[in-house]
């Protein structure tokens, strides 16, 4: 089983460099932006905003990576969207049967497989200061970022409904009076293009600052298709994002920032590949090779998406609190058509292949409209030893769904249609403080009520097998929460932080509307889970490193899963009694020598669903089902199971080295990150896991001493390790796999 897992991932590469050098790891100089100036071989502060506040990394009580803007274009080379953070923070994966776009993502094991445009996720998006519910909306590139902030753990209270995994924040690069900006190309294997730049300064001095920021990606058509003869006949992209933002700071008192942005990507969807996987085993067959597929679906699959949108973040200073307002709106446009067989052909209408196509299966999905508002006003200010955050929130999406399925045999002719609408509105009203009752303890703890409200119609219009046409199936659910968070720090000297927290998470009500295929909406109830943290923080050896671990068990309780595909080819929702986990996480980074800088990141999470004679319908391919048989005929059960998606170990280490040379210095950078094995489903089979992934980037180059232009050789997915990322079993064994390796160039200035 591939060399025993390249030997476990070389022993999950040395145990994570020794357990993150004896726990150091992620968020380092390469990684994350000093926020003070450092001797040579010092490390500096993390600056982190998890608490809706500016503060050391090391005195936020809970646990979380960040992870710096400047440097994430070594993990983007090649032309990588949000999908390369998977395995490079400890206990956060992310993956997507979309393609770019839709990424789902999983913390602590936590999170959902259901690939419908109104699927929730319990992993929120914060994209400067506003969430991004629809899963559409968290596929929005990363480019000119300042920060990313992974917040590990029910976020129930700062944070809101939608959280109980945690968040992952992001932070664009904001305007400043001084002038500033950077421009980048690169060129890599594929044709695959980056293009990027930013360029602000002071617009009217003292007052008004502008920054314009600009992404163009492009990959060119790579896969043969071998049905149709055509080389080079899909797998390309072309994306393009721009943003703007203007802050107003007529005096000290006041300030407002104003952001737009928006983006557009014209490309291909996740390419699924019929009876890749050996029956009985998670091998793949004999001869696959990723630049070839085997499709009968004209016009080829595509896909289109357009996300604009805008913010207005006002402050206003009241003489030591202060007042803040964030208005959101956000819009989204998707079409995705794809051949979800994988193959040509069927078995009643040969020539068909490759392997066992039962039937042709061929469908899209859109979002044909889509609008979503938010708004959050807060209070946070300081009173003696006392920190405090008030505030309110408020919430609404309007999102209409459109279902196709095509007969590939009647050249793609449209022969199934149904639709989604809902409407959500969900307001909310938080606190949060920290009292410091001495120099060296602190504790804290906050709590939030949310309501949520779902205004939900469905109807089939068109069965791809003559059906009737379905009445209009309605659904109101509603729900309210209250979720807390309390926390405790203690100082054991100016370097070292112990911390413990207890929260509560909450996942507003979901609803599973595809009719397509089927003639019922399925509805979970809400969700809620309590997690029990603690760890420490600190600088060790005179702060030539930096280490952070924790341990956690968390506990869900009527947890929303997702029964995707089975042998009814019908996606439901069900709730599980409770699931539970546990784990551990260490971060470190280090520099234990000048110009040597080290990191290292390690996480085990364990997950079990404890639901009994909780059952769900597996594949309806020939896979080999582990699971045992459920009490209805049909079924197995799954009480007992590991949570999908959902490895025990994650690791990653990164290390970097510069020479002096000339007037500049020489440098080389390599970055890994491992997952072990994971179930793509919520039952068990031999055909649909994939052992482990590892992936390796390494970069080199020449850069000014400044730092004002760079110029370096990269490589992702250095030993093209192609892995299985997931799969569909209502047909065949069919499966889509990562990218594999590419080579290029890369040129930057900063100025």
């Amino acid at each position: 089983m591939k060399q025993a897992g390249f030997r476990r991932a070389a022993l999950m590469m040395g145990v994570a460099m020794a357990a993150t050098l004896a726990g150091a790891g992620w968020a380092a100089p390469a990684f994350a932006q000093a926020a003070t100036a450092a001797a040579p071989t010092e490390l500096g502060e993390v600056i982190v905003t998890a608490q809706k506040r500016a503060e050391n990394i090391n005195d936020v009580p809970e646990s979380l990576t960040a992870i710096s803007g400047d440097k994430l274009d070594v993990i983007r080379s090649s032309g990588g969207d949000i999908r390369v953070l998977s395995a490079r923070v400890p206990s956060l994966t992310l993956e997507s049967s979309f393609g770019r776009t839709f990424p789902r993502p999983y913390i602590r094991g936590l999170g959902n497989t259901d690939f419908d445009l109104n699927a929730s996720q319990p992993v929120s998006f914060v994209y400067d200061e506003v969430v991004l519910e629809n899963p559409i909306l968290k596929g929005l590139p990363l480019f000119d970022i300042d920060q990313v902030e992974v917040l590990r753990g029910p976020q129930g209270t700062l944070f809101g409904r939608n959280t109980p995994a945690g968040v992952l924040k992001f932070d664009s690069v904001k305007p400043t009076q001084a002038v500033t900006g950077y421009a980048q190309a690169s060129y890599a294997t594929y044709g695959t293009t980056d293009l990027e730049g930013a360029v602000g300064g002071a617009l009217v001095p003292g007052v008004l600052a502008g920054r314009l920021s600009a992404l163009y990606q492009h990959r060119n058509d790579w896969v043969d298709n071998t049905f149709t003869h055509q080389n080079n006949a899909t797998g390309g992209y072309d994306e393009m994002a721009v943003r703007g933002q203007l802050l107003f700071t007529p005096n000290e008192q006041f300030s407002a920032l104003a952001n737009v942005h928006y983006m557009h990507m014209d490309g291909t969807p996740q390419l699924f590949r019929a009876n890749i996987i050996q029956p009985g085993s998670n091998s793949f067959v004999p001869g696959f090779d990723p630049e070839k597929i085997a499709q009968d679906a004209q016009p080829r699959s595509t896909q289109k998406v357009t996300i604009s949108g805008g913010s207005l973040k006002l402050n206003y200073d009241l003489g030591g609190p202060v007042l803040t307002s964030v208005t959101g709106y956000e819009h989204a446009k998707v079409f995705s058509r794809g051949d979800i067989d994988g193959g040509f052909g069927a078995v009643f209408a040969p020539p068909s292949g490759p392997g066992f196509i039962p039937f042709p299966s061929e469908s899209a999905d859109g979002l044909p409209y889509h609008a979503q508002w938010s708004e959050e006003l807060r209070l946070a200010g300081k009173a003696d030893a006392l920190s405090y955050t008030v505030g309110a929130f408020y919430f609404f999406e309007d999102v209409k769904i459109d279902s196709f399925d095509y007969n590939t045999r009647a050249g793609g002719k449209q022969d199934g249609y149904a639709f989604q609408h809902q409407k959500t509105t969900s307001w909310a009203l938080f606190g949060n403080a920290d009292y410091r009752l001495s120099p060296v303890w602190t504790v804290g703890g906050g709590l939030r009520y949310s309501d949520d409200s779902k205004d939900f119609v469905a109807q089939r219009l068109v069965s791809p097998f003559g059906a009737p046409p379905t009445a209009r199936i309605t659904a109101t659910p509603s729900s309210s929460d209250v979720s807390f968070n309390l926390d405790t720090t203690y100082a054991l000297d100016s370097n070292v932080n112990l911390y413990a927290r207890v929260a509560k998470g909450y996942r507003a009500p979901s609803i599973q509307g595809r009719l397509l295929f089927g003639d019922t909406i399925s509805v979970a109830g809400k969700e809620t889970d309590i997690s029990y943290e603690a760890g420490f923080k600190g600088y060790f050896f005179d702060r030539k490193a930096r280490i952070d671990a924790d341990v956690f068990y968390y506990r869900v309780t009527n947890l929303q899963l997702t029964a995707v595909g089975g042998g009814a080819n019908f996606n439901r929702l069900i709730n599980a009694k409770h699931a539970d986990g546990y784990g551990f996480e260490i971060n470190g980074e280090a520099q234990p020598i000048e110009r040597l800088q080290l990191t290292a990141g390690l996480s085990y999470n364990h997950t079990e669903i404890k639901s009994p004679g909780l059952a769900t319908q597996p594949c309806g391919a020939s896979c080999t089902v582990l699971s045992p048989p459920g009490t209805a005929p049909g079924t197995v059960n799954i009480d007992g199971a590991s949570l999908p998606n959902a490895p025990e170990w994650i690791a990653n280490v990164t290390a970097g080295y510069s020479v002096p040379f000339g007037a500049g210095e020489l440098f080389a950078f390599t970055d890994w990150a491992y997952r072990s094995k994971v179930n793509f489903f919520l039952y068990q089979s031999k055909e649909f896991t994939d052992d482990y992934l590892l992936e390796g980037g390494l970069r080199a180059g020449y850069r000014t001493a400044n730092g004002g232009w760079e110029a370096a050789l990269f490589g992702r997915n250095i030993l093209n390790h192609i892995s299985l990322e997931g799969a569909i079993d209502f047909n065949n064994l069919t499966g889509f796999v990562n990218d594999p390796r590419t080579w290029g160039v890369e040129v930057k200035t900063k100025f």
